[in-house]
């Protein structure tokens, strides 16, 4: 019934096993599967060292302790956790007679060796929960939500969940699911998977949780100081003489910019990986251009592989493709038909770093833009498609992660330091692999806007501290349209708060195609830089490019933190007062490291805003140098050149 093997506590009854041990400070790790359990993937976790457990046996129950949180298990098998104070985190819903289910579920799937997941616990319907990554919806809060653990272009599904009753839960596991946050029950679901896996710490704060988790999970590298600054994009630079001018005139215009963008079809296929030189005739020169005026360059690549491509039948051949199990292999369509690229394949990681250092990084490119990482699939049913690592129903989730892998393992192995790459999707331990997420391909509006600030929070929460959005969002926006023009200002003002600050989007009128193949298959948008939209939002954006700049000594130091203790820059405004009963219930407002107090103007038409002061605290407005006293609400002036902001304890920053 109970054993104790090393420092694992052990319950096997009926064929089933249960695992319970130490994994980091104040967590434990849970696994369970019928026969016996398997041992080989940590999937998000990072091994650990040694912590001694104090396990106590009995006839009707056993009982593990790391530190503050202890599982007792029941003869029955029920687990419930608890804290040091011995208050209840989470406990299994009890098996009854009457029901003929409980707290986890295993059914398995008929002559194969996988289970359809279910795991219940009793939920309190006070508690408040956040993270669990980025979703376009406008909720904080996840409280009584249902949200589906799959990737989708502007989804991030990262399992990890915190609770202000004191503890945080990864659900530590790849395959494609459910998670309802229901008042009665929390259910975590999988239909196919090979076993129950997660992990659980208990702590008295936010951030003792986050740390926790980061250390368990990994922590991003320090962000390079480039990266700090502003990055230029649009979709798309057709040319290089054309990317060369934008940076050019920024300079000529004594503006700050670090990073500038080459997006998609620059190549001469998909699957290339390589410029098409009629449009980019000398990438060498180039990025020595660039560098010279101190500017980095990022280059989009797409995991998709065209089947004319140059590589498609080796690939094939080599099966570093995802595979179909049934029907044609066209996984996505996109100016041709597509297959793509198997991250989860070790040897398939290589091929396609060795053609990335080949084309792009032996001419100084340090930074890369992995789009389409979910992967995107022209249709998801996943029941089609196969990895190296198994089918998409089991591990589908892990893909971005490889594919951050993938750039992370051949930029360090050439030697590089402070890796960054953007990502248009993440998984739980991406952050270790230097994945900047950002928010995907969402639409142009103050209402987008609005769902991007709760998503930026939760995302932060759920272990990824590098995080950014497209200024304006990326579908549509005119640049001559006068209430466009409003929403680029204020997201502009939002983006310079955000841990990376960069200006992206398709913007109206289309530009056509410059010719019929390669670089020149693929239309652009219109203008997209801070000069595009008419003089009222050049001079606002041009003054918060250079308060970026002044900040940046701040911004390193919040970095800095991010990196060795996984401490989130920008985050909710509980995570740094927990006690403020108040806080919990602020979702529009933020934290950029711990003296600034952001509260982003997300209406149009507005020129004030209601602002929460934390208690405990006095808050000093840089524009008025009026201070207040915390623990109450204020009304803030907000004119169009100004995003409230209020400034912790008098600290001495250079807003203005």
């Amino acid at each position: 019934m109970f054993r104790i093997m090393g420092n694992r506590l052990i319950w096997e009854y009926d064929h089933e096993q249960v695992w319970i041990e130490p994994w980091g400070d104040n967590a434990l790790r849970v696994r369970s599967a019928f026969a016996h359990v398997e041992e080989g993937e940590d999937w998000a976790l990072l091994p650990q060292p040694y912590h001694p457990a104090q396990i106590d046996l009995s006839a009707e129950k056993a009982t593990i302790v790391n530190g503050k949180i202890r599982a007792d298990i029941t003869r029955e098998g029920r687990i419930a956790f608890f804290n040091q104070k011995g208050d209840v985190l989470l406990e299994e819903v009890q098996y009854t007679y009457q029901l003929k289910y409980g707290g986890r579920e295993l059914k398995p799937h008929p002559g194969g060796s996988d289970y359809s997941l279910a795991l219940r616990f009793r939920s309190n319907p006070k508690e408040k929960l956040f993270g669990m990554g980025q979703y376009q919806q406008p909720y904080l809060n996840l409280k009584g939500c249902m949200l589906e653990l799959t990737h989708r272009n502007s989804q991030s599904s990262v399992p990890f969940v915190l609770s202000n009753l004191g503890y945080g839960f990864l659900w530590n596991n790849p395959a494609l699911g459910r998670v309802h946050f229901n008042l009665n029950i929390t259910e975590w679901t999988a239909p196919s998977s090979k076993q129950l896996d997660y992990w659980m710490t208990a702590g008295d704060t936010p951030a003792e949780i986050e740390e926790a988790y980061a250390g368990a999970t990994g922590t991003v590298p320090m962000m390079p100081d480039y990266a700090m600054g502003f990055w230029q994009c649009k979709l798309r630079y057709q040319t290089q003489e054309e990317l060369l001018e934008v940076a050019r005139e920024y300079k000529r215009r004594g503006l700050p910019l670090s990073v500038i963008v080459i997006d998609f079809f620059h190549w001469t296929n998909q699957g290339d990986w390589q410029f098409d030189p009629e449009y980019w005739p000398d990438p060498a020169a180039m990025v020595k251009e660039l560098k010279a005026m101190g500017i980095e360059l990022m280059v989009s690549v797409w995991p998709t592989v065209q089947t004319e491509s140059m590589n498609y039948s080796e690939m094939l051949e080599k099966g570093f493709l995802v595979k179909c199990d049934r029907g044609v292999r066209t996984q996505f369509q996109f100016l041709g038909q597509n297959a793509i690229f198997d991250a989860t394949h070790p040897e398939a990681r290589k091929y396609l770093w060795d053609l990335i250092k080949k084309n792009y990084y032996d001419y100084g490119i340090r930074t890369f833009w992995l789009d389409e990482a979910e992967p995107e699939y022209s249709v998801y049913d996943h029941d089609i498609y196969r990895y190296h690592a198994g089918s998409a129903q089991q591990v589908g989730n892990l893909y971005p992660s490889k594919f951050s892998q993938t750039f992370y393992d051949g930029m360090e192995e050439a030697g590089q330091k402070n890796i960054i790459n953007l990502v248009r999707c993440v998984w739980a331990g991406s952050q270790r692999y230097g994945a900047l997420a950002w928010s995907g391909d969402i639409h142009s509006s103050f209402e987008v806007l609005q769902i991007q600030v709760r998503a930026g929070l939760n995302m932060a929460i759920a272990g990824i501290p590098w995080w950014t959005t497209d200024i304006g969002g990326f579908h549509g926006g005119d640049p001559t349209d006068a209430s466009f023009r409003e929403c680029f200002i204020r997201w502009f003002q939002y983006g310079a708060f955000c841990p990376v600050f960069r200006l992206h989007g398709d913007r109206l009128p289309a530009k056509k195609p410059l010719g019929t193949a390669g670089g020149g298959l693929c239309g652009s948008g219109a203008d997209n830089e801070v000069w595009s939209y008419g003089d009222e939002a050049y001079e606002i954006a041009s003054d918060f490019l250079q308060l970026r700049e002044r900040l940046q000594p701040y911004i390193a130091t919040i970095m800095q933190e991010a990196h060795e203790k996984g401490t989130p820059p920008m985050r909710p405004v509980f995570y740094d007062y927990p006690k403020d009963s108040a806080c919990w219930e602020v979702e529009d407002q933020f934290l950029f490291g711990p003296d600034i107090l952001v509260a982003p103007v997300l209406f149009e038409g507005a020129r004030s805003r209601d602002v929460y002061l934390p208690d405990g605290e006095v808050w000093r407005d840089p524009y008025t140098e009026e201070v207040y006293e915390g623990g109450q609400w204020i009304q803030v002036h907000a004119p169009l050149n100004r995003i409230p902001l209020l400034l912790r304890n008098h600290a001495k920053l250079p807003i203005k």
